[in-house]
């Protein structure tokens, strides 16, 4: 074969260039939407048809569909869409896709975008220097896209110096195995170069200059589709288990989409008579797919073509996929996954809006653990059995451990997310959400401490009277009060949040530390319980009260005026 190894280089030059310019684009319309994508996906799952329609608008728009998966796999992580609703915006995203075939085919192919790539670079630079990040945003779309276009300039000008690659044709009638066999390689590219886009267009640029036959183009295409799926998989690695059956919905509507279509083109139907006569019945184009000009145009009709009636057949089959992808993904229980992180992890970081939501999600866990701390000091305080008083200590120890790693790992993901560009609504309520973590963080050292002080005052022998133990009951309800205020402000949007109420169980919380200070001291002189009572007894409920004052801490944090 008379290829050179400067060709292939010229060729992953022109297709990185190519995937550089996708990302840029990506991002820059996704940091511009801000919080629209998260409106379309969120308002358009009430049913799976509109489901399916928000996934193709959101893939458009962002012009990638492992964008969308990931955002699609980081709500189901964060519990803002459910694993059935997910399903619809996964096939929809599939439809999205295809769009980029066809922006090839129509604009890159047909129309020389490469004379209007600098000019369009001289109007995008100087706005990435605005003072306004909306129009920072913009300008980095509008660099990506041109980005986009001159590495695909530049792999036509690459390709064609690929000689040598004529025997493909003789492949074309393959059967059966010779489509598994370009599957293969399909998905193989798909998974190295991290972008389906990216894989379509090669296949196109492949296609349209005369190296590949339409039907070996074919499967390679059906081969990226399977291949797209590993983007999701990769989002899913560190979430939770819901995220997780997301990523293997996606896989097996790919997965059984090109299984139905490999049997149908290898045994019972000739592919290219169907695209030739929706080319020239419904789009009215005499143009012959199976010639190197019309190549691109057959291409990007059989994807749609294919990703249409595999969501027009699969989307039926909802139920079933979110059945089968909660068997292959079984929950170990909610004790499994208590002393883990549940919404953040150090997979793919989605956008900062949406990595903000996950760690909102990561925070509100984050509570409801601690606030289990309460509950089990009340049963350690009742606790009579040795054997059972020590499972408890120990489960209050390791209840401290995961409160640290909450704040170390929640603080950790905030970090990354302030380094990317943040409007000013972000950076104010990443400030809250540190704040809101480090008092939650304090909480758990106190029960801790509070368990150590019961565990000292069990080795000592010494005991409370059913009075002192009445009234630490009292406070640990008037705390568990406070936390249900707490995780109610938690659900809610950062906005100016009414804490009247917080603020009426901080004064019952303080007026309640006073009066069991001052029934303290009088009972202690009665000698109604001894000293040494007294002083684990008054460390107990000032600890309770320094509770509070941490939990008011967090609620005033969400009153955040933004």
């Amino acid at each position: 074969m008379d290829i050179e190894f400067l060709d292939i280089l010229n060729i992953l030059g022109a297709l990185a260039f190519f995937i550089f310019g996708m990302k840029m684009m990506s991002d820059g319309i996704q940091k511009a939407a801000g919080g629209s994508l998260k409106r379309i996906l969120g308002a358009m799952t009430k049913n799976n048809f509109l489901g399916v329609v928000s996934g193709f608008m959101v893939t458009t728009l962002v012009q990638s569909s492992s964008a969308t998966t990931v955002m699609t796999v980081s709500f189901v992580n964060a519990g803002l869409v459910t694993l059935t609703q997910s399903a619809g915006i996964l096939l929809g995203a599939n439809i999205g896709t295809t769009i980029t075939a066809w922006l090839v085919d129509q604009i890159g192919f047909k129309v020389d975008i490469s004379v209007a790539c600098l000019p369009l670079i001289a109007l995008a630079v100087p706005m990435l220097f605005a003072k306004r990040k909306r129009i920072k945003f913009y300008g980095e779309f509008i660099l990506g896209f041109s980005i986009l276009f001159w590495g695909l300039h530049e792999l036509k000008e690459a390709i064609p110096d690929l000689k040598g690659l004529e025997f493909l044709e003789a492949y074309a009638d393959g059967g059966f195995l010779t489509n598994i066999l370009f599957i293969g390689i399909g998905a193989l590219l798909t998974v190295i170069v991290q972008s389906s886009s990216a894989a379509m267009t090669l296949t196109i640029t492949l296609a349209a200059s005369g190296i590949i036959p339409f039907e070996i183009a074919a499967a390679i295409v059906l081969g990226e589709n399977i291949g797209t799926t590993i983007t999701a998989w990769l989002a899913s690695i560190p979430a939770n288990v819901h995220a997780k059956r997301a990523a293997r919905i996606h896989s097996l509507f790919n997965i059984i989409g090109v299984v139905w279509m490999i049997i149908l083109i290898s045994f019972f139907i000739d592919l290219p008579p169907i695209i030739q006569w929706i080319n020239q019945t419904i789009l009215l184009d005499n143009t012959d797919i199976l010639s190197p000009d019309g190549r691109g145009r057959g291409i990007a009709i059989f994807h749609t073509m294919f990703n249409v009636v595999n969501v027009a057949i699969l989307i039926w089959f909802i139920p079933w996929l979110v059945k089968t992808a909660t068997k292959m993904v079984k929950s170990k229980g909610e004790e499994d996954e208590v002393f883990k992180l549940g919404y953040i992890g150090e997979g793919l970081l989605p956008s900062n809006e949406l990595s903000l939501m996950e760690a909102k999600k990561e925070v509100k866990q984050f509570a409801k653990t601690t606030s289990k701390m309460n509950n089990l000091i009340r049963n350690l305080v009742k606790e009579n059995d040795s054997k059972s008083f020590q499972k408890i200590a120990t489960k209050i120890k390791n209840f401290e451990e995961v409160t640290d790693r909450f704040e170390e790992e929640i603080a950790k993901y905030l970090v990354k997310i302030g380094q990317g560009a943040l409007t000013e609504n972000m950076s104010l309520r990443i400030q809250a959400l540190h704040k809101i973590i480090s008092n939650l963080e304090r909480v758990g050292d106190i029960y801790f401490r509070m368990s150590l002080t019961l565990e000292k005052k069990r080795d000592n022998k010494i005991w409370f009277t059913q009075s002192q133990r009445n009234k630490l009951y009292g406070y640990f309800e008037l705390i568990d009060k406070t936390f249900s205020v707490v995780q109610k402000h938690l659900d809610n949007e950062f906005k100016a949040n009414s804490i009247d109420e917080a603020v009426d169980l901080e004064n019952q919380n303080n007026q309640l530390q006073s009066k069991l200070r001052v029934s303290h001291i009088e009972e202690l002189e009665n000698g109604e319980y001894d000293f040494k009572s007294a002083i684990h007894y008054r460390d107990l409920f000032m600890a309770c009260e320094k509770v509070g004052d941490h939990l008011i801490n967090v609620s005033e944090a969400m009153q955040l005026k933004i």
